[in-house]
């Protein structure tokens, strides 16, 4: 990467689940575009990997292994990272977890789990950066949701409920933060070719007595586009939110979606 060139030089970045999938596409984004990028995740060999990608193509970058549901972690992370940098300018909490099921047969504690990554991880990386940002008047926030955090869906309300507080939270937080420089955003993409997508055409087949190939197609029946995303496209996405041209978005959750239909 040269420097004069990229849209992030300069920037210090946090991305969380970028290990794999959309997370490990914005973290390589962000390198190419210049920004110095922290990869954290629960993957230690796939957290390593990414990075050695990344340094294969001249971005600079580092890896932390990370529960983003463990409050004290996260704190820590971010103050090792502010330490060594002195201040985190980028936040992107990409990391999370997936269950399909009926709502009677969803466990509780899998309702806990699902909020405790979706939800209150990014509540307690965003709380960790936020006074840094407002004090030094700049900071990008983007929160990876889902087109479940705008729409109903069925056998998966668990993860619809965290990624609707996910939403919700990015708007209040937004507001809150709107006078201070910092812009909070979300993305809600819909069906991306991830490892966890290979989870839900499973999932939704086995709530609905299906194989896991005829479930795929009934839900590519509602993508007028007829395909899925690859993570590469909502990178770019992210790359416009935590670029200094984006000060006047905030408190918006953008589907990027192939133009789902959910009627």
């Amino acid at each position: 990467m040269s420097g004069s060139e990229g849209r992030l030089v300069g920037l210090v970045a946090l991305v969380t689940g970028a290990s794999r999938g959309i997370g490990r596409a914005i973290a390589a984004a962000f390198a190419r575009e210049g920004a110095y990028v922290c990869l954290a995740a629960r993957d230690a060999a796939a957290l390593d990997a990414a990075v050695a990608d990344l340094a294969g193509a001249r971005g600079r970058a580092e890896a932390r292994v990370l529960d983003v549901s463990d409050s004290q972690a996260c704190a820590e992370a971010v103050a090792v990272l502010d330490r060594a940098h002195g201040r985190i300018d980028i936040l992107v909490n990409s990391a999370g977890v997936y269950r399909s099921g009926r709502f009677l047969d969803y466990p509780v504690g899998e309702f806990d789990r699902l909020m405790r990554t979706n939800l209150y991880g990014p509540i307690h990386l965003m709380q960790a950066v936020l006074p840094g940002m407002q004090a030094r008047g700049f900071g990008r926030i983007v929160n990876i949701a889902s087109t479940a955090g705008k729409w109903a869906s069925p056998n998966q309300s668990g993860y619809n409920a965290s990624k609707h507080a996910l939403v919700g939270l990015t708007r209040c937080v937004a507001l809150e933060t709107a006078k201070t420089g910092v812009t909070v955003n979300a993305i809600c993409p819909g069906v991306v070719e991830t490892e966890m997508i290979h989870a839900l055409w499973q999932g939704q087949g086995d709530a609905m007595g299906l194989t896991a190939e005829a479930a795929r197609a009934a839900v590519m029946t509602r993508v007028p586009q007829g395909r899925t995303l690859d993570p590469a496209e909502v990178a770019e996405l992210a790359l416009y939110m935590a670029s200094r041209e984006a000060g006047g978005m905030t408190g918006q959750s953008v589907l990027l979606d192939g133009g789902i239909l959910y009627v």
